[in-house]
């Protein structure tokens, strides 16, 4: 499994020979000028929630690449209704997928769409493919529902927001990684705006403080699972 940070909260993932895109935010993100999302792969999108940071360049993406968008009732409705592919879940079901298998989970965020209709509730997701289990956490503050994700998957890597103000900082991410059972970690969500801006060493070292590994990826970087 490669995953491939472009920035805000927005990942690329190749696994069994698939492209999954999450939270497509690129094209209005300066941090991420250099990512031409012409060029991006997808078979699948899916979308944690409907905020515009989050859906910006869904249509763009899924135009050229015809790719299925994955998300809760109301978001897979709304892009439904123009005529685009898409596979609805809603929270605590799962689905297999062709690339693996995947389960809609709870967050504790807020959902609307740019206009300020509704986008459902938010989510997060659990992949399991065929060698790799990962969480993306979507936006979320820190809650107890994360201690029931290890109950049915162990997690090889968990993707997290640290960029606080909207979402957890990296104190209570280091206590979801606890819940989570997982200390390998993805921080994503920081620096794309003043308000989420982190102290990246200082954020490393409270992690490795607590034994475990926070990273924190150049955009258009890559990890490897």
């Amino acid at each position: 499994m490669k995953i491939t940070f472009y920035g805000h909260a927005s990942l690329g993932i190749e696994v069994g020979g698939k492209h999954i895109l999450v939270d497509p935010y690129i094209s209005a993100n300066p941090k991420a000028a250099h990512i031409d999302i012409t060029n991006l792969k997808a078979d699948y999108i899916l979308l944690t929630h409907a905020h515009g940071d989050h859906i910006l360049d869904v249509e763009t993406i899924a135009g050229n690449t015809n790719a299925i968008i994955v998300s809760n009732a109301e978001i897979a409705g709304f892009y439904a209704a123009k005529d685009f592919q898409t596979h609805s879940m809603n929270h605590g079901g799962s689905w297999n997928f062709d690339f693996g298998k995947v389960k809609y989970v709870n967050a504790i965020h807020s959902s609307s769409f740019p206009d300020g209709s509704y986008g459902g509730n938010p989510g997060g997701f659990v992949i399991e493919s065929e060698h790799k289990n990962i969480y993306i956490a979507g936006d979320t503050a820190l809650t107890m529902d994360m201690k029931l994700i290890p109950l049915r998957t162990k997690l090889d890597l968990a993707i997290l927001p640290i960029g606080d103000n909207f979402t957890m900082d990296v104190a209570d991410a280091i206590i979801a990684s606890d819940f989570l059972e997982c200390d390998k970690i993805l921080g994503y969500h920081f620096d794309t705006f003043e308000y989420i801006e982190i102290d990246h060493e200082d954020s490393i070292r409270k992690f490795f403080n607590k034994g475990k590994d926070l990273m924190l990826l150049e955009i258009g970087n890559s990890i490897e699972l």
